[in-house]
């Protein structure tokens, strides 16, 4: 694609980096055939070259944002099949990422959908704010249907039934490893997962320490930035991610560490970003260490290899593919080898490229879209009659088990049980 950015625009960084990604853009449009919005909306601009128009078109002219092209863009997910698909290699994450920021800065949004992401990015990314959040949207429940807003009957709709309390596991401490040390580690323990399953930590923290790894909780850990870095707020997720860099710097460089594993694919996928978030920043160096040694539980897993697996019943196992690790970080057959070693059936649906619909706060914001790909989620896991759903992610745990009665957990919560941990709780009736 040819582009016509000044000099002064190539002096950002940013504007710098998404003329590479667009000059790399030969309008194959192989990239409509596997992108969830359009596959449901049928419209070019809610595909990723329909995207890279508009994109290239606000940033080439230095428009401010139109309410028509903020609408396309924010209808994206970030499920990333197109870079997947795509033969030329344009890296799509990169250039959305930098169109919310530059939409962030220089588009007014109406004031309910200010005060809704200002919501989102103030209470999702906290533990503490999100439980109580959620326990009100819990008693709040009986009064859905006299909520107007279809965003906000979706946040209602969030609240598990149960909330589990903290987890004393999340605190900063170390785990010693069971057996000889083969590795040392340190846990990323994410934000809105800690609200939301405490199960899965916990599940992790046994796996790894099973198989020789001595588990550190640093001080100062919390949300990776994700969830407001995807909205375009980059002073905010940046001091996020910047936090996070220090604590896991510390460690590294006092008694160091063999990885930092991740079980919370979305995480992941910014966390190994990090080098090119922070590039020219002090704490550049520090973020493309931490970034290459970011690993998700499946990787480390692979590379440790499962023992003694033999704990659990050959379980008919649905799983599905997280978009943040199929896409995001091209981890395809890790998990579902993994599941294969301890004894499951894994059994793949039909269409496992495509998005679940949750993609962080999208099932929040855009409502109508999610619930239709989250039904179509759901239908074609149902009908592979598993006994259980598998995934590693939360956001796509929590949306596909807001849609079925098949019991939904985390890949390591599987792995842990059938290497001797306990059985997953939300299998309690499953035979």
């Amino acid at each position: 694609m040819q582009t016509n950015f000044t000099a002064e625009q190539l002096a950002n960084p940013g504007t710098a980096r998404a003329n590479e990604i667009l000059r790399s853009c030969v309008h194959c449009g192989f990239c409509t055939a596997t992108c969830p919005t359009y596959k449901v909306l049928g419209d070019e601009l809610d595909s990723p070259r329909g995207r890279i128009y508009l994109i290239k078109d606000m940033l080439e002219n230095g428009k401010v944002p139109d309410a028509k092209t903020v609408g396309h863009i924010d209808r994206c997910l970030s499920c990333l099949s197109c870079m997947t698909t795509c033969p030329s290699g344009v890296h799509y994450m990169h250039l959305v990422d930098h169109a919310r920021e530059y939409i962030e800065k220089n588009y007014r949004r109406p004031l309910g959908e200010r005060a809704l992401r200002w919501l989102l990015a103030r209470i999702l990314p906290y533990p503490g704010r999100f439980r109580l959040a959620l326990l009100g949207a819990k008693m709040a429940r009986p009064f859905r249907r006299f909520v107007p807003d279809a965003r906000l009957r979706a946040m209602l709709d969030m609240a598990p039934r149960d909330i589990p309390p903290p987890s004393l596991n999340d605190k900063p401490q170390v785990f010693a490893a069971q057996g000889p040390r083969r590795k040392r580690v340190a846990l990323l323990i994410g934000c809105a997962q800690r609200a939301l399953n405490t199960d899965i930590n916990d599940a992790t923290i046994r796996l790894l320490r099973r198989h020789g790894c001595e588990v550190v909780i640093p001080k100062g850990l919390g949300c990776c930035g994700a969830l407001t870095h995807h909205m375009g707020k980059t002073g905010e997720s940046h001091a996020q991610a910047a936090a996070n860099i220090r604590a896991l710097a510390a460690e590294i460089a006092g008694e160091g560490l063999d990885g930092v594993v991740i079980n919370t694919s979305g995480c992941g996928t910014t966390v190994k970003d990090y080098g090119h978030m922070f590039a020219g920043d002090p704490l550049e160096a520090d973020a493309a260490r931490v970034a290459a040694l970011a690993k998700d539980i499946t990787e480390v897993m692979v590379d440790l290899g499962l023992d003694d697996a033999a704990h659990a019943p050959p379980l008919r196992v649905g799983y599905h593919a997280a978009c943040s690790l199929q896409h995001g970080q091209q981890i395809r057959s890790a998990p579902k080898d993994l599941l294969a070693r301890a004894g499951f059936t894994v059994l793949e649906p039909k269409d496992s490229h495509i998005c679940c619909g949750s993609a962080g706060t999208y099932n929040l914001m855009q409502p109508e879209i999610s619930g239709e790909l989250k039904r179509r989620k759901v239908e074609t896991l149902e009908a592979l009659t598993p006994q259980v759903i598998s995934a590693g992610n939360i956001g796509c745990m929590m949306q596909i088990g807001s849609g079925t009665g098949v019991p939904v957990v985390h890949t390591a919560e599987l792995l842990d049980w059938a290497t001797g941990g306990p059985k997953p709780r939300a299998l309690a009736d499953v035979a």
